[in-house]
């Protein structure tokens, strides 16, 4: 069974984010990372480094997590990894080679990202429903507060690579998400080998942190010896799972 998570933040957001799943998950190793595209200036291929360097760094099999924009760090940086077990997209990017996040977008940005080209892309002010729609007004307030910029090269660069293609992966769709809406996700989610589904808003990790460890501990007993054997039997026998 994997016993480490690797958890990749979206965009604007920082490793803090996952604070309170990671306090949930305290009996494994976790490492919660930042991405340097959220200074404003990086860009994608910086932040599938800081996933591969921050695999290295946990030098064990690992299941990696990324939010939203994070999917695609993950799909870059997670592939050809050897400490890369398996990927959970939790309402995130999960995009073909050759695709960047503007691609997915239809090149329009939807009115609650303002767009600097100097300073990159930032939430605007008086959306943070757009990201924390079932999150207590004061949590929002916190979390928006703590927001940076985001490049735009990051969402402009196309993924080279998809990690999802060569290793288990699981979509969670965020039901009530107001900024990546569930249609999308569902389509994305197609993807994945194994589907989940939350009632929130785009950040769960902070909606809903027993919900999204739950979830991450499901991922990990999907690697579980015992576990996959029992789902072959259960197939060749028929019984679904």
């Amino acid at each position: 069974m994997i016993e480490a998570v690797l958890l990749v933040p979206g965009s604007w957001h920082g490793a803090w984010c996952y604070d309170a799943v990671a306090e949930r998950l305290a009996d494994l190793r976790v490492v919660a990372i930042d991405l340097p595209s959220n200074d404003g200036a990086a860009g994608l291929p910086d932040d599938a480094a800081a996933v591969r360097d921050a695999l290295d760094g946990i030098g064990e099999r690992a299941l990696v997590v990324g939010h939203s924009y994070g999917g695609i760090a993950i799909s870059e940086g997670a592939a050809g990894s050897p400490h890369a077990a398996a990927l959970v997209y939790l309402c995130a990017f999960m995009l073909e080679p050759g695709q960047a996040l503007l691609d997915a977008m239809h090149h329009e940005l939807p009115p609650w990202i303002a767009l600097d080209e100097a300073a990159g892309t930032h939430l605007a002010q008086g959306t943070e429903r757009s990201l924390y729609g079932d999150c207590p007004a004061d949590v929002a307030k916190a979390a928006a507060e703590r927001l940076t910029s985001q490049s735009v090269a990051a969402i402009a660069t196309p993924q080279t690579v998809a990690a999802w293609q060569a290793l288990p992966s699981t979509y969670v769709i965020c039901e009530q998400d107001q900024a990546v809406p569930p249609p999308v996700q569902e389509a994305m989610a197609s993807r994945a080998a194994s589907v989940e589904r939350v009632p929130s808003s785009h950040s769960p990790f902070l909606s809903r942190p027993d919900d999204v460890a739950a979830i991450l501990r499901r991922a990990l007993q999907r690697d579980d010896p015992a576990a996959v054997s029992a789902r072959s039997s259960d197939r060749a026998y028929g019984r679904s799972t």
